[in-house]
């Protein structure tokens, strides 16, 4: 077991007390972490304040090449680096390293806007004057990240935050504190300034509360559960902070009659059991045109009864832990209100036996038919190796099935008719739409949530917007 400390104004600090970080695979205790206070959360606000007006004025070029830099360590170091992240979160080795490349990969993206953050000279409107339109550091960023992907989420901020001239304090979630810390001393390494980028451990009421009220941050940048963002911008409203807020999703999966049945079949299943189901663009819930419903269902069954279930650091395995005892208990709430709703359980619906299994937060991949759509589980996200299939008539009642939804965050359409695809382009209510492919965002799109899903965005350049201010500037000279 390690003890881990928490980063404050580039000094790693104890704190006055301390947390378990638990192994979901077999709940033992393989670190703790400080528990930060409230007046924690204010001096590494105030530090970052202090630091961020040096680093805001340095070139675009020198943040760049300590992005570089970080980047280059964070290759070096992929190996400890997922091994770390295996055993915290409970994915399998295999995502695992995939997390950690798509994590530098953000750092390498954003190194390149050492030169491209622009901005505007427009005409003016009277004579012997000029019109500019500058980009400036929004200035302190607090950054809070969920559990399911610790370490990818933490450059997701970071990259964006530092290359645009911000200072950036973060707090991951209490579950998974230790991808964010190990992020940490890389940074360090690779030459970010002392304040620039901290990070604190601890419970979100506590400290993420006090980092949101607190007058010094302009940005709150959050990814997390719907609930906890709007109790985010409840907060943040009383000091008129920006708030980017990604949160749930409930990503329909549509599957027409002239679809690639044997792409469909594999996409979904990935796009469901990815990372345990713990992914806020998943597939939540499938909808399969009456032609094909049941050609696609035995196919897709024999491909979920391949998935293996285990130790995530063994070789195989497919399917990992969920993440803690309550996300394991909710899961189970949905399945057995399904079931009592009349719902059938295809294969699963429990927890796996077996001395392997006596400890740790595992359940076996799900599939349920006889779904209705105002079923909860057809309603709320279940973040969960669980998938409710139902049949629907013709691509306007699958349409309007997916689009009956508080969220908006992702959807997946499988069909070769053009028509069809422009219209869901068109009338889809979502913020991404992954046309006959599985999930996954490429680091220069827009990440970005409708409804209830959210509101800003990350990736890209349009990312970066939420990260730096614009100030108008009138200038009149002699003539």
């Amino acid at each position: 077991m390690t003890d881990y400390q928490m980063l404050i104004d580039g000094k790693w600090e104890s704190g006055t007390g301390t947390m378990p970080v638990l192994n979901p695979a077999n709940e033992s205790v393989m670190a703790t972490v400080p528990k930060a206070t409230p007046e924690d959360a204010e001096r590494a606000l105030a530090a970052a304040a202090r630091a961020q007006r040096a680093w805001g004025r340095r070139t675009g070029l020198e943040r760049g090449n300590i992005l570089r830099q970080w980047a280059a360590l964070v290759d070096k170091n992929k190996p400890h680096l997922a091994q770390i992240l295996s055993q915290e979160e409970g994915k399998p080795l295999t995502e695992a390293l995939g997390e950690i490349d798509f994590g530098r990969s953000w750092l390498e993206y954003y190194a390149e806007f050492d030169r491209r953050i622009e901005g505007d000279i427009v005409s003016a409107d009277k004579p012997n004057e000029q019109l500019w339109i500058v980009p400036q550091p929004v200035g302190v960023v607090v950054g809070i990240i969920p559990w399911n992907y610790p370490s990818a989420l933490t450059l997701r901020k970071a990259a964006p935050a530092l290359i645009a001239g911000n200072a950036l304090v973060l707090k991951p979630h209490e579950d998974t504190p230790l991808s964010a810390l190990e992020m940490a001393k890389l940074a360090q390494e690779a030459g970010v300034p002392e304040g620039v980028f901290s990070v604190l451990t601890g419970a979100g009421e506590v400290v993420g509360e006090a980092l949101v009220k607190s007058r010094i941050p302009r940005l709150v940048t959050f990814t997390g559960s719907v609930e906890t963002g709007k109790h985010i911008m409840r907060m943040a409203a009383d000091t008129v902070k920006v708030v980017s807020l990604e949160m749930g999703g409930k990503a329909p999966f549509i599957v027409m009659d002239d679809a690639d049945l044997e792409s469909a079949v594999k996409t979904a299943v990935f796009s469901r059991f990815l990372n345990c189901g713990q992914v806020c663009i998943c597939n939540e819930r499938t909808y399969l045109h009456k032609r094909i419903a049941d050609k696609f269902l035995s196919r897709f069954i024999e491909e979920v009864k391949k998935l293996k279930v285990g130790n995530p650091l063994e070789s195989g395995v497919t399917l990992g832990p969920k993440v803690n005892k309550p996300e394991l208990e909710k899961v189970e709430r949905y399945v057995d209100d399904a079931r009592k709703s009349g719902a059938e359980i295809i294969i699963g619906g429990k927890r796996p036996s077996g001395e392997a299994f006596k400890n740790g937060y595992w359940y076996e991949p799900t599939i349920i038919t006889n779904v209705r759509q105002n079923m909860s589980i057809m309603q709320e996200e279940v973040f969960g190796p669980v998938i409710p299939v139902m049949e629907f008539n013709d691509f306007d009642e699958g349409l309007t099935l997916a689009n009956d939804s508080r969220y908006g965050l992702a959807a997946y359409l499988f069909t070769n008719d053009m028509n069809r695809i422009l219209r869901a382009v068109r009338d889809m209510e979502v913020g991404e739409l992954y046309i006959n492919r599985g999930p996954g965002e490429s680091i220069h799109g827009f990440h970005t949530g409708w409804k209830q899903s959210g509101v800003g965005g990350d990736d890209g350049k349009y990312g970066l917007e939420e990260y730096l201010q614009r100030k108008t500037v009138y200038i009149r000279y002699q003539g």
